[in-house]
């Protein structure tokens, strides 16, 4: 495994609004990580919206629906990116509408598509290059992608998070939805796909994470996918 990475505590429990912590955690983010504890909360996971309004919607009502109290992003927020086509939706300013809504409750990491003038426009901190989450007990490490990735977990000479047995990496960038084991069953991979532009066959959708298991879901709530926590 790579080198350690350190991680800078922001705490937040069942009921605690984040918000507070978003100017509270702004020296925090510039140094490019966070932490938060969430014990006893659903977590809803998507990413790679790339400015669609309408995929938005659609992932805000599928939160409701689910109950969930705290949604992780990956990254790629407003931008739809040079190698990407523009989304059908394609209404960055509205997506920024959106997400406030609910900024107080949402996790996320920098997208390789994600500028500092992003972060002017987000009431959320997103230029983290990851996020620790503390769920049940359990690590789950939130990153884009692009930086760290699967392969990177396997590779010394690049920094990789050091994850125990039982912890969940999530991350996107690919836009193709994965919900495995790496070899060994210790740690879980979650690839939410993307919400806006699904890749590699899979369909638009997002990732839940309760406190027994993770399963992948379409944007209209059917399940792709299920795997029991370890």
């Amino acid at each position: 495994m790579g080198e350690s990475i350190p991680f800078a505590p922001v705490v937040c429990f069942p009921g605690f609004a984040l918000r507070a912590a978003v100017v509270a955690s702004a020296l925090i983010v510039r140094c490019g990580r966070y932490s938060v504890y969430c014990d006893g909360m659903k977590l809803l996971i998507a990413s790679d919206i790339h400015g669609d309004a309408a995929a938005t919607e659609k992932l805000l009502a599928a939160y409701e629906r689910e109950k969930a109290e705290l949604l992780l992003l990956c990254g790629d927020y407003l931008y739809h990116g040079p190698r990407n086509n523009l989304p059908p939706g394609y209404a960055p300013q509205t997506v920024v509408s959106l997400l406030e809504r609910c900024a107080d409750k949402i996790i996320g990491a920098r997208g390789n598509c994600d500028s500092e003038v992003d972060q002017l426009l987000l009431g959320f901190p997103m230029m983290s290059d990851y996020a620790l989450v503390v769920h049940e007990g359990r690590r789950i490490f939130l990153t884009h992608g692009h930086i760290y990735s699967p392969e990177s977990l396997a590779r010394e000479e690049n920094p990789a998070p050091r994850l125990h047995p039982g912890s969940v990496f999530v991350f996107g960038h690919t836009h193709v939805s994965v919900l495995e084991y790496l070899p060994g069953g210790e740690v879980l991979l979650v690839n939410p796909g993307s919400v806006s532009l699904p890749k590699g066959g899979t369909r638009a959708g997002y990732a839940v994470i309760s406190e027994e298991a993770a399963c992948l879901k379409t944007l209209e709530g059917e399940t792709v996918k299920e795997e029991r926590l370890r």
